[in-house]
């Protein structure tokens, strides 16, 4: 089980009230600092699957503005585990979320959008480039089996009765896990 503990908020507006509903938002951007939101949660069981099979590089997917590239680099240089980010596009390094992983210590690898877009191809020029890296591979989003299970730990932190949930959505783990 995922140790977390974020505030639920209840939110309040003359439409609300006027139209008798009650609205609450899960302030998941506050459980960690880097790690932040649904972030921490799809990374989760990724990292201790990576740890038990002794795996010492995360491989991960995003764009150039990627948050799951920024979060899995910091919590990579977190728990001691290298990074490796495969970008989509052409290099650029006055992006602040690029210079974050970096700062954080992954190392960012750009590749065409032609190439990204390919994904069994995409796999096998990662393994072809990556042959000397002991990798555990997440794919983009951290949108994999563990990564949902790990969304599945986030109405544990809801204490009321509800009966609908809005969830933003990219990849589609958070609410497939949700």
């Amino acid at each position: 089980m995922i140790e977390a503990s974020v505030p639920l908020m209840e939110i309040t507006s003359a439409l609300i009230t006027h139209n008798q509903l009650r609205l609450y938002m899960l302030r998941l951007d506050l459980n960690h600092t880097y790690i932040s939101g649904n972030k921490w949660y799809k990374l989760f069981y990724n990292l201790q699957e990576a740890r038990n099979q002794n795996k010492s590089v995360l491989l991960t997917f995003g764009g150039a503005y990627s948050n799951h590239i920024a979060a899995t680099a910091a919590a990579g240089k977190e728990q001691g585990f290298k990074t490796i980010g495969i970008i989509r596009g052409e290099e650029q390094f006055n992006n602040a979320t690029l210079l974050f992983a970096q700062q954080n210590g992954m190392q960012l690898h750009f590749v065409s959008r032609a190439l990204y877009q390919q994904k069994e191809e995409l796999y096998k020029y990662v393994t072809s480039q990556f042959t000397n890296e002991n990798f555990y591979l997440i794919p983009e989003g951290g949108s994999n089996p563990l990564g949902i299970l790990g969304c599945k730990e986030i109405t544990k932190q809801i204490n009321i009765d509800f009966d609908y949930v809005c969830c933003a959505c990219g990849t589609g783990a958070t609410l497939s896990g949700i």
